[in-house]
């Protein structure tokens, strides 16, 4: 696809209907816009098929309970509508967004009830979300900003409003040379990236944060299942940053960022080694089975 992302043929569905990519619109007083009413998923489809595709669904359902937004439609029926968004592109290898949100209506304010709940699907074709990062390892900052509570906000829900700090993180990674960036919670443990979880290796055991103020993503919980497949011992804990030191491997895990292998954050450096390659190609090889 060429132009931007506003700009391109093809079909979105919108509340129950394929539209024209173009007129998949909404009007400029939509209270996400305003409040960050919003939940999302993003997932990818290899040979036609949308890896975890129900959980990704029910996953929307439950992030919208989390904000009180009751999203009027099944999974059966965001399956349909996802299924049918690639079938109305061509897409076989895609990445697909859905996105669920408060729009306008009567209210306009903090307090918008009243006001209908929408939903969109839109597809399209996206590479390596690290570019070839996969081959020599992503080079990462440390954000100044920190993962918050979870009785500051609903930490487990995939909502726009907690990826605000994750955007303003990226744009100053990639000021530095950087690809993405690392945050730490509000505690001060070693937290997630702004759109993937993180995993280290040493002597040949894994260790990934606890996911108690950070979302416990699907593709975070299919790889540690590999892990112990293969009898790998896999410690979900609070890792204290200058513990990165002593690691030897690192790498990250998301929909969008599959297993791409780190091989900086900050001032600690790592190796894309044995089992950090095993992981991505045996990843690889489970989203296309």
């Amino acid at each position: 696809m060429a132009g931007g992302y506003d700009d391109r043929d093809g079909k979105i569905w919108l509340d129950g209907k394929l539209v024209d990519w173009r007129d998949a619109n909404v009007h400029i007083l939509t209270h996400a816009m305003h409040y960050a009413s919003s939940v999302f998923e993003g997932e990818r489809a290899y040979a036609g098929k949308i890896f975890l595709s129900q959980r990704h669904s029910e996953r929307l359902l439950k992030s919208g309970e989390m904000i009180d937004i009751q999203i009027p439609w099944t999974v059966e029926e965001i399956e349909k509508a996802k299924y049918d968004v690639l079938a109305a592109n061509g897409l076989s290898d895609a990445y697909v967004r859905a996105v669920a949100f408060r729009g306008a209506g009567p209210d306009m304010g903090v307090s918008s009830a009243r006001n209908p709940i929408r939903m969109a699907v839109a597809a399209w074709e996206w590479g390596n979300y690290y570019g070839d990062a996969k081959l020599k390892g992503a080079k990462l900052d440390i954000s100044k900003w920190k993962r918050p509570s979870p009785e500051t906000i609903p930490t487990a829900a995939k909502a726009s409003g907690l990826y605000m700090i994750c955007t303003i993180s990226k744009h100053a990674a990639e000021a530095k040379g950087c690809s993405d960036a690392i945050f730490f919670d509000y505690r001060g443990y070693v937290a997630e990236a702004t759109g993937a979880n993180v995993f280290f290796v040493k002597d040949g055991e894994v260790h990934t944060p606890l996911p108690d103020a950070i979302l416990n993503g699907l593709t975070r919980q299919t790889v540690i299942g590999m892990l112990k497949d293969r009898g790998i011992t896999v410690h979900e804990r609070h890792i204290m940053p200058e513990e990165m030191e002593g690691f030897e491997q690192c790498w990250l895990t998301g929909s969008a960022a599959e297993v791409t292998p780190v091989g900086e954050i900050g001032p600690y450096t790592f190796e894309v080694g044995a089992l950090t390659r095993e992981i991505a190609e045996a990843y690889e090889a489970l989203v296309r089975a």
